[in-house]
């Protein structure tokens, strides 16, 4: 699944990410390390991974990394 980097706050690791139909998703430190990224800048297009079963509203992420085409 795809998405754009909304926010990231460096000193937690954690912040959020815009899907594509515009519904913001937060992510936690935990997603981030799991990507394996130093930083993330808004705006940047990223891959994510949801938790099976979670959607909408409810979407939780367990991982975040840079898109690659």
């Amino acid at each position: 699944m795809q998405a754009t980097a909304f926010t990231y706050d460096s000193e937690t690791r954690s912040g959020s990410v815009l899907l594509d139909d515009g519904t913001p998703v937060d992510f936690g430190a935990e997603a981030f390390d799991a990507g394996g990224l130093r930083l993330l800048r808004p705006g940047q297009r990223v891959r994510i991974e949801p938790e099976p079963g979670t959607s909408g509203a409810g979407l939780r992420i367990t991982l975040v990394t840079l898109q690659t085409f």
